[in-house]
């Protein structure tokens, strides 16, 4: 589980793969967590104050994060004695012997048994008792109700930040809300449930890809001195957050590259290609402005970005050609 290895695997199971760590790491949870310290009454002026509240905003998240990493160890767990190396005529076998009203959801032959999130819940009932069926649904929908929250408040926060609308409560929960159940009603009426499934892991995909428009900017704000004052990064925060954006840009990358492959048809793998391009390269620029931020000095050529605590302005360096 901790080394984890996929031999043989190929574009859908790497899609399941890159979707989880969407999921685990959500770029939006990184906004929010950055944008609660706002709501915080805390002296600024006072140097004391102000890293004795980083210190409990660091526990506070830690706790969060460390909270979600249980939890998703016992499901990775729990599904990997459920479902490994099981056959679908195993499975039928255990839900006859339990008496569930599932059964029919799965052929009576020795192939690889294949879940989603529906049948998931059903394997989980016939192994682990009805009680377990019940808990995998609550599950979800706390899962879901928390998504939707969270990226309510992150969404609220963006726009304060880019657009400088402060919309009211109401207006805001009713159109990002809106925004994010429509989609997934539309399918849930006129499709089945297994397209929710495949859904569900597209979403996660998107998210792990914009996790490098969360990470690099943070990392290179929280590096910058004219921002941070005599609160930035060290070299060890540098070093270990460097290494954090440098795997989560590589696992998506050669996603993108293995999943561009992957495509049959001309057109997608010419709109694809394109699509991925522009995404690598906006990927490139904000990891070139980070490693700047960060020290390496010898790439500040050309024009690049000043920040200070009022505002962005564009500047050319002395010794570099414009």
């Amino acid at each position: 589980m901790f080394l984890p290895s996929c031999s043989g695997c190929r574009t859908p199971q790497i899609i399941q793969a890159v979707a989880i760590m969407g999921a685990v790491i959500t770029p939006h949870n990184i906004y929010l967590h950055s944008a609660l310290v706002k709501s915080r009454q805390v002296d600024r002026a006072d140097k004391q104050k102000v890293q004795e509240a980083n210190k409990y905003f660091f526990i506070d998240s830690c706790i969060a994060l460390f909270v979600s990493l249980i939890i998703n160890i016992f499901v990775i767990s729990v599904f990997a004695e459920a479902f490994f190396e099981k056959t679908n005529q195993q499975v039928v076998a255990v839900c006859k012997n339990s008496s569930s009203a599932h059964t029919h959801l799965f052929p009576e032959d020795n192939s690889t048994l294949t879940v989603d999130i529906y049948k998931g819940g059903v394997v989980l009932g016939c192994y682990f008792g009805p009680a377990a069926l019940y808990i995998w649904a609550v599950g979800i929908l706390a899962a879901g109700q928390s998504s939707t929250m969270t990226g309510t408040y992150s969404g609220q926060f963006v726009m304060e930040g880019f657009l400088n609308l402060k919309w009211s409560r109401f207006a805001r929960v009713s159109l990002t809300r809106s925004i994010a159940i429509i989609p997934a009603l539309l399918i849930a009426v006129f499709q089945d449930v297994e397209h929710l499934t495949g859904m569900n892991d597209f979403l996660n995909v998107l998210q792990s890809l914009q996790l490098p428009f969360a990470l690099i900017p943070i990392l290179t704000f929280t590096s910058l001195r004219p921002v941070m004052s005599e609160f930035a990064n060290g070299l060890g925060w540098r070093i270990i957050g460097g290494i954090v954006v440098l795997v989560v840009c590589s696992i998506n990358m050669y996603f993108v590259v293995v999943y561009v492959q992957g495509l049959e048809h001309v057109a997608l793998y010419v709109v694809a290609a394109v699509v991925s391009v522009v995404y690598l390269s906006f990927v490139f620029y904000l990891g070139w402005q980070c490693f700047i931020a960060l020290g390496m000095s010898f790439l500040d050529c050309g024009h690049t970005v000043s920040v200070s605590k009022a505002l962005l302005t564009k500047e050319t360096p002395s010794g570099c050609a414009e």
